[in-house]
């Protein structure tokens, strides 16, 4: 592996701020209201797993505590390196290179697929439903985390880093692939404001981070998501 799997969109902030990248993780969901609704939504135990986008293999070792096989595929070679050694003592979990437009796997083998900040934004992302067609089998659900960008203190912010990103737009996306929303109150808790600081520099451009740190106080930040899913 030399260099991104083709046709990579490259991550504005884990693929060059990995470290910085992990504070953001382990600072999300702090009360578990995302993997409840995750889990309201389908079962993933004994059952065969994508983590579609894994980053450094966060979430791997969650789904692989009761899921029957878990399979992370990352476009980042150094990314895929880091998950196959946070899971290398985990014998239900393997990462692969590739990306969402081009799945490495064969027909109709997952049943349970989890997509969190990666790849999909709405329009453009037809490739990679195309492929979720392909991959899950009869019966399977698929799970898309992406930022509510319509409210929350961190929705707010996401409206002043990307105004391009027209919030009504993506969702008539997801609504017309015939895909189901929940929203969920996620939150960021940190257990320090340099980490709060560092992880919004990551995320937005030096004038925005500078606007909403200065307004910002305190260690949590309220923030929603949205969980699109869909049952193939």
């Amino acid at each position: 592996m030399t260099g991104p799997a083709a046709g990579a969109v490259p991550s504005p902030n884990i693929w060059h701020h990995t470290a910085t990248y992990e504070l953001e993780n382990l600072a999300a969901d702090p009360d578990g209201r995302l993997w409840s609704t995750l889990q309201s939504i389908t079962s993933w135990q004994g059952r065969d797993v994508l983590d579609l986008g894994c980053g450094s293999g966060f979430h791997l070792p969650r789904f692989a505590e009761t899921a029957r096989s878990v399979v992370g595929v990352e476009p980042h070679p150094d990314l895929v390196a880091l998950a196959r050694r946070r899971t290398r003592r985990l014998g239900n979990v393997s990462v692969q290179q590739g990306v969402a437009q081009a799945i490495p796997l064969p027909d109709a083998s997952v049943d349970v697929v989890h997509v969190r900040w990666a790849y999909f934004f709405g329009p453009g992302g037809e490739p990679g439903l195309a492929e979720l067609d392909r991959v899950v089998r009869r019966g399977g659900t698929a799970l898309v985390i992406d930022n509510d960008a319509t409210r929350s203190t961190f929705g707010r912010w996401f409206q002043q880093g990307y105004p391009g990103i027209d919030a009504a737009a993506v969702e008539r996306f997801w609504s017309l692939h015939g895909w189901a929303r929940s929203s969920v109150d996620m939150g960021w808790r940190f257990s320090s404001r340099d980490d709060l600081e560092a992880v919004v520099r990551i995320e937005f451009a030096r004038e925005v981070a500078d606007a909403v740190l200065a307004e910002h106080q305190g260690l949590e930040v309220d923030y929603a998501v949205n969980v699109w899913s869909k049952r193939f």
